[in-house]
């Protein structure tokens, strides 16, 4: 599956069309340079030529990434460069002609990257900017704190002393009291903008008291996972940079998605994981519950679950083992960043199930799918969609909501809310949620702009079928 909406709609100026068409133009001579150069000379064509793509894909996360994709990319660019250089030194020897080639061969590949990566700057920088603005900062924030979530990362990191140095009201959710009643009491007394200092599903919550009032909301990652912090871009490892979004005051627009009226920001399961969730003793222990219950669901003889939905096609679906519907889709397949969401307001629902015979069978797709090749099995589907329907004759079935166990009524619908929560960030998000989309960017988004097409909107794949 393919979500990639992020482009501006306007047309590319001039500036970029040169750009995109220098960095076509650069790569190609490059590529003849280097191939003529070993033409002739056996095998030093193709690990030139490995070393020079190499290249370029490490140059282009140097620009793109940050931190540890960064060094990443940087390693990669001086393998990539050494092996075409070995080949073209193996190729034509110490002389001078080659020594020039190389030159000019890495002059060019540096040409190609920064025009492409300038061309594609102005259009992510343009899509980011229209979903986020300065505004000021509020004047009576809240902000609420499970003290037990990401085990104790509230006390760990000082949240509630840095809160109070900044003016921030902090109100604790101590054992035996209700996080939604503390959340509308704060309303009550006056807050004009909600944080929360805790997991996922503690983040759903008060994010959805917090669009009920139209307020602001901040997002702190105290919980164990935080995954809704990891796919807006914020920082995980300390949670006192979000608490700086009270005061930094970006605000930025992201969608939330419903089901059957209920708020999520992250995903709702059903099947196998919904059924797991379920058992006692899940939450304290994770990790055993999993193991404990996979062998018997996803058994030699399993039946799949009394679950169905229509596919894009029009064709009815019955009987799977694993339905996850996300707010925003997720990266699956052969990526570094999988199981992640690039971006956050993409206006549309991401839809992946899995349907097979038996549980052996489901996990066999399912491993097929993490590795995008689940179009071999034939029983998984992945499309986007902006509303989604899931069924069941016995008129109920669990649901793992942002980690949350419940039992819901079906049928179950899905809606998508897009830019519907109003999120404060730091202001160090833009460029941040910017990086992410631009591990979005292919070649035929620069073949657009070279061509004088914004690179908007090639559309959710909806074949379903995989």
């Amino acid at each position: 599956m393919a979500v990639r909406t992020y482009g501006s709609g306007r047309r590319p100026s001039v500036s970029q069309r040169v750009l995109a068409v220098v960095a076509f133009v650069t790569t190609a001579i490059v590529v003849v340079e280097v191939i003529d150069f070993l033409v002739g000379k056996g095998h030093y064509v193709v690990i030139g030529t490995l070393g020079l793509v190499f290249a370029i894909a490490g140059a282009w996360w140097v620009l793109t990434e940050k931190r540890t994709r960064r060094v990443v990319g940087a390693a990669a660019v001086l393998i990539g460069l050494g092996i075409a250089i070995a080949a073209m030194l193996g190729a034509g020897g110490d002389s001078e002609p080659t020594f020039l080639n190389l030159a000019v061969t890495v002059a060019l590949l540096t040409v190609a990257v920064l025009a492409a990566r300038t061309a594609m700057a102005q259009e992510l920088q343009e899509v980011v900017g229209s979903t986020m603005r300065p505004v000021s900062p509020p004047s009576r924030p809240v902000l609420l704190c499970n003290p037990w979530s990401g085990g104790g990362k509230v006390q760990r990191f000082g949240l509630v002393e840095l809160a109070a140095s900044m003016g921030i009201e902090t109100v604790m959710l101590d054992r035996g009291l209700d996080l939604e009643k503390l959340a509308r009491e704060s309303v009550q007394r006056g807050a004009d903008c909600l944080g929360m200092a805790g997991g996922d599903g503690s983040q759903a919550l008060v994010a959805s008291i917090a669009v009920e009032h139209d307020l602001p909301f901040v997002c702190v990652s105290a919980g164990t996972r935080n995954h809704f912090a990891l796919d807006l871009g914020l920082e995980r490892d300390d949670p006192r940079q979000s608490v700086y979004a009270f005061r930094d005051a970006v605000e930025r627009r992201v969608d939330y998605a419903t089901v059957n009226g209920r708020f999520f920001v992250n995903n709702v399961s059903l099947g196998i994981y919904a059924t797991i969730v379920q058992q006692p003793g899940y939450r304290e222990n994770k990790s055993e519950t999993s193991r404990r219950m996979l062998p018997e669901l996803l058994g030699r003889t399993e039946k799949p679950f009394d679950l169905q939905f229509t596919a894009p096609d029009g064709s009815e679906v019955d009987g799977a083992f694993l339905i996850m519907v996300s707010n925003n889709p997720y990266v699956l397949g052969a990526s570094l960043d999988v199981s992640q969401r690039r971006r956050l307001d993409s206006g549309q629902l991401g839809v992946f199930a899995v349907t097979a015979t038996t549980g052996q069978q489901a996990a066999h797709v399912v491993s097929l799918a993490l590795a995008h090749r689940a179009a071999k099995s034939g029983h998984a589907y992945e499309f986007a969609s902006d509303a989604f329907e899931i069924r069941s004759r016995s008129g109920r079935a669990y649901a793992g909501i942002d980690g949350e166990a419940l039992d819901l009524d079906t049928p179950m619908r899905f809606e998508i809310h897009p830019r519907g929560l109003r999120l404060l960030v730091p202001e160090s998000n833009p460029k941040v949620a910017a990086r992410r989309q631009a591990r979005d960017v292919h070649m035929r988004d620069l073949v657009a702009i070279a061509s004088g097409r914004s690179p908007v909107d090639h559309g959710p794949d909806r074949r379903g079928k995989q």
